[in-house]
């Protein structure tokens, strides 16, 4: 009966984390367009940026309005859909295992199954476990990161039609290996990035519901949070962690769309080998386009990256809920 428990309990972490990420990247995959073609963009992403680096043409996408506009007006509205279909056969086990990882890390760290019991882990725990987990959901579901990317940046016209030739051409062109270009960045990334992520937020579920015990004497403080609370609370997980982990996040997509040949008014792409290492690339952006290399896609970034941790994790919260009410 025991067995039989830890099984329905992995499946109901595993089964809400998929939903979850699901819903959450189809939610907010235009934004995760807008900020992906900023990212693989070598030119300047503003013109405040063009302008103070005398450089000489024009950069293809210089703001949010501006990409949106173009990318609307060129590709139509399933542009801003491109490359879902792999982002959610990449989000959907990627979440999956964070969760069921996270959460079997937490109960070993607790000794408790219980959701309840893993908030009042120390911020470090939450950090270690979020991070850790974030490496194993890389590992489990990286190809379909990186096809997503190259789906989502290619423009038109488009240099794979679909997700099949796209798999095809790197297996030919790169190998195995090519489906895992740039892992290290990503890992590297991932760590910091998962245990700010789920760190912050288990931090800001505790100051709220001090904040709730606080206001209302007769409310215990493990009392559930609202759904607003629990958003508000995602908001701000989402947006420190995606603030502090850019750069790395710029260095992963320039090694993913490594030789992808697009067209030229899209700008100059990245050649076969242009970035020895995640060293070597952090130098070559900074010395080519300085800080604000590291930072493109900031905006439509934390704009993506603070509404879906809180969908995420509101949707997780409530359908973990639910498939208990079903299962157990």
């Amino acid at each position: 009966m025991e067995d039989q428990g830890k099984l329905k309990g992995a499946l109901i972490h595993a089964t809400a984390g998929a939903i979850s990420g699901g819903v959450s990247r189809t939610v907010t995959s235009p934004l995760d367009v807008i900020k992906i073609r900023f990212q693989v963009q070598l030119e300047p992403t503003s013109q405040w940026a063009f302008r103070r680096r005398n450089a000489n043409g024009t950069s293809k996408y210089t703001g949010m309005l501006q990409a949106t506009k173009d990318i609307f007006r060129e590709e139509g509205l399933r542009g801003f859909w491109r490359g879902n279909v792999p982002a959610l056969l990449m989000v959907m086990p990627y979440t999956a295992i964070q969760f069921s990882v996270l959460h079997k890390l937490k109960t070993l760290v607790s000794g408790s199954s219980n959701s309840e019991d893993h908030i009042n882990l120390s911020p470090y725990l939450s950090f270690v476990s979020g991070g850790l987990a974030g490496c194993a959901a890389t590992f489990g579901s990286y190809p379909f990161d990186l096809l997503r990317t190259i789906l989502a940046s290619q423009g038109e016209p488009k240099v794979y039609p679909n997700m099949r030739t796209a798999f095809l051409a790197i297996l030919e062109t790169r190998g195995i290996r090519g489906l895992y270009a740039g892992l290290t960045p990503t890992l590297i990334e991932i760590v910091p990035y998962a245990g700010l992520h789920f760190g912050t937020y288990d931090t800001f579920k505790r100051w709220t519901m001090a904040w709730n015990h606080y206001q209302s004497y007769t409310r215990r403080t493990d009392d559930p949070l609202t759904g607003f609370q629990l958003f508000v609370c995602g908001l701000a997980a989402g947006t420190c962690a995606k603030t502090v982990c850019h750069p790395l996040d710029v260095v992963k997509k320039r090694f993913q769309i490594e030789g992808l040949q697009r067209d030229a008014r899209y700008g100059a792409g990245v050649k076969h080998h242009t970035y020895r290492n995640m060293y070597h690339a952090l130098k070559q952006i900074l010395q080519a386009e300085g800080w604000a290399g590291l930072y493109k896609g900031i905006t439509p970034s934390v704009v993506k990256a603070a509404p879906a941790s809180a969908v995420t994790f509101v949707a997780y919260e409530f359908s973990s809920k639910w498939l208990q009410s079903l299962l157990i």
